[in-house]
């Protein structure tokens, strides 16, 4: 079978799910609104937790990089999702592909361990608060605000370099919202099986560690606010808590149907579907389950409102 992607000029064509929509204006316009509405609701928990110094504590300062991490992640593909169906373009260049993948895989994988770190940053917060500051001090924080980014990115530099090494077969069309490993294999005219075997196993290590240490530390800080005398202790514990398990449960669900569950359970339809939801619904409710129910973060936006609007 002829090959064809042994230059960098070889392209892709993504057909994504508005190419496959049977309401393709209507659901542009969706996802045009759910863009619109991550960048102005990441952007203004960014600059909140900036400006406000009371919010230049751990817990704030890691869902800072939360918000950059879902501004980036739904930047990297919503963008020409809209662009290509306003303009009947939905080519990909060999390079921009290799790069929109290297870079959903960075702040996916990014995203995946910040979750893991929030969660122990809760759990010492209400199981250890006297020692809170000795064990989330400075470096520590530090280290963990690198910590996630190193490791995805060359995580995601392996994969991208060893996906896009391939040939490909003379169809070029990617049944799918952005370049994605597992569609992309689909087009290999080479035995892919060992790598998506590779692949599961490294789905599996990223995903299910760090769920498990999330599961451990929200059991244990349950069991903590049961015991807590203070209702209305127990009661913020229990808000803060619940809207970290709310969006750990949208994202790791998504995470793991695509990464984790065989290919024979996936369709291109539902692979789509999952994309619009962690690439794009998920970034957008976000920061609104964060910020809505907290009211340090609610009182520092007025805050900052009454500083810059007077």
């Amino acid at each position: 079978m002829e090959h064809w992607n042994s230059t960098l000029g070889s392209g892709f064509m993504l057909l994504g799910i508005l190419n496959n929509s049977g309401f393709p204006g209507l659901l542009c316009a969706t996802i045009s609104v759910l863009y619109m509405l991550a960048l102005t609701s990441n952007g203004l928990l960014l600059l909140v937790i900036t400006m406000d110094a009371w919010l230049h504590v751990p817990m704030y300062l890691l869902l800072r990089q939360l918000s950059l991490m879902d501004l980036l992640f739904t930047s990297v593909v919503t963008p020409k999702a809209i662009i290509d169906f306003l303009l009947s373009e939905n080519t990909i260049s060999f390079g921009g592909c290799a790069l929109q993948m290297f870079l959903a895989l960075t702040v996916g994988g990014a995203e995946d361990l910040l979750l893991a770190f929030m969660a122990y940053d809760r759990y010492v917060a209400i199981c250890h608060p006297l020692n809170y500051m000795v064990l989330m001090r400075p470096r520590v924080y530090w280290l963990m605000m690198a910590t996630p980014w190193v490791l995805a990115s060359l995580n995601a530099l392996c994969h991208t370099l060893y996906t896009m090494h391939f040939p490909f077969c003379r169809s070029q069309k990617i049944n799918h919202l952005l370049c994605e490993i597992p569609p992309l294999l689909k087009l290999a005219c080479e035995d892919a099986s060992r790598y998506e075997l590779m692949l599961y196993v490294t789905g599996v290590t990223f995903l299910i560690p760090p769920l498990v240490a999330i599961l451990a530390s929200y059991t244990l800080i349950l069991l903590t606010v049961l015991h807590m005398p203070s209702n209305e202790g127990r009661q913020k514990a229990l808000v803060t808590c619940s809207s970290h398990l709310t969006v750990v449960g949208m994202f790791y669900g998504a995470a793991t149907f695509i990464y984790v569950l065989p290919s024979s359970l996936h369709s291109p339809k539902q692979d789509n579907i999952i994309s619009v939801f962690y690439t794009m619904v998920t970034p957008a409710l976000n920061p609104l389950i964060y910020s809505l129910r907290n009211k340090e973060v609610m009182g520092a936006l007025r805050r900052v409102l009454q500083k810059y609007m007077l």
